[in-house]
């Protein structure tokens, strides 16, 4: 896969590592903004659990998902950066929540999806909303979101209010799994539903390197900030991940992506992964989660089970001199 800084038919748009890295160390890096300073505020997203938020409202095929967005971060930031009847678009649609949410939240959808097996559930999901009574537009558009402008239709140029979407996670996604108790097993531990399709594929981002992610991505924040509204914005569900214990900070690098993709960053906020008690958060890790941390506390490693995700809310300026 080739980098090129035309755009042509090229998949990836290369960042400069020094644009990465400042946006720890230089808070007034041209076209950024301190992650710091950013308003910050805590979106109380799973006091139920993600097949509660689910159930009657999704076809069974999409808990095979391997990084389910979860339903209420999907809802919270279509009630609070849109209104009724506007468009919301995920250009990496997965099994369709954001789509499924925008519905019945009554404004219109429309997704991208590179994989056809989740192109199917995500259009399935869109069938069983239009069957509780929703019909506002909303559509599933086969393709790489890195070819935004060539793919999706030209009626969508300039109408979007809110995109909502997560990079993929490649390896570190966690699926289901099968235990070592599991009378159906053979008693060893066992991942299944944690690719996103096939993994020889080096068309689709969750295959490929980190710096290779992380470029795509902010090609696909380019072609987004295109169909956006002037001010119009981006919500991105995303979370650190460790790489031989070493913490991956993916939310400060796709702030990033988002400066170089000429929008502006303007909240950094949490959304809970756990519910909130009366005596403090109950976590709701999977297995993977709960075993690594295990792991690595044996080790003296002080670990704690991963509580929230971060959502980083970009907007594009109102006028091409990046005016607010």
């Amino acid at each position: 896969m080739n980098t090129s800084t035309a755009f042509g038919d090229e998949p990836t748009v290369p960042i400069p590592r020094a644009l990465i890295d400042a946006i720890d160390t230089t808070p007034d890096h041209p076209g950024t903004t301190d992650p710091g300073e950013l308003p910050l505020s805590v979106w109380v997203t799973a006091q139920t659990s993600a097949a509660a938020q689910r159930k009657g409202s999704y076809v069974p095929d999409t808990t095979a998902h391997p990084a389910k967005m979860l339903p209420a971060v999907a809802a919270h930031a279509i009630r609070h950066y849109t209104r009724p009847g506007d468009l919301v678009f995920d250009p990496m649609a997965g099994a369709g929540t954001t789509l499924v949410e925008a519905l019945d939240a009554g404004r219109r959808a429309v997704g991208v999806e590179y994989e056809p097996h989740w192109v199917a559930v995500a259009r399935a999901n869109l069938d069983l909303a239009r069957a509780r009574g929703h019909d506002h537009d909303a559509e599933v558009v086969h393709g790489d979101a890195r070819q935004l402008p060539h793919i999706l239709p030209a009626r969508h140029r300039g109408q979007v209010t809110l995109v909502v979407t997560s990079p993929p996670y490649g390896p570190s996604t966690h699926g289901q799994v099968v235990t070592a108790g599991d009378p159906s097993g053979d008693g060893k531990v066992h991942k299944y539903h944690h690719r996103y399709g096939n993994a020889l594929d080096r068309g689709n981002l969750a295959n490929v390197g980190h710096h290779r992610l992380l470029a795509g991505f902010t090609r696909i924040l380019t072609g987004c900030a295109a169909v956006l509204r002037p001010g119009g914005h981006v919500a991105i569900t995303v979370r650190p991940w460790r790489e031989h214990s070493e913490l991956i900070d993916l939310p400060a690098q796709i702030i990033a992506c988002g400066a170089a993709a000429a929008l502006v960053p303007v909240e950094r906020c949490v959304a809970l992964l756990a519910r909130v008690a009366e005596d403090g958060l109950v976590a709701r890790g999977s297995f993977f989660q709960r075993d690594f941390i295990r792991k690595q506390r044996e080790q003296g490693l002080p670990l704690h089970l991963i509580a929230h995700e971060d959502v980083i809310v970009l907007r594009k300026p109102l006028n091409a001199n990046g005016g607010a």
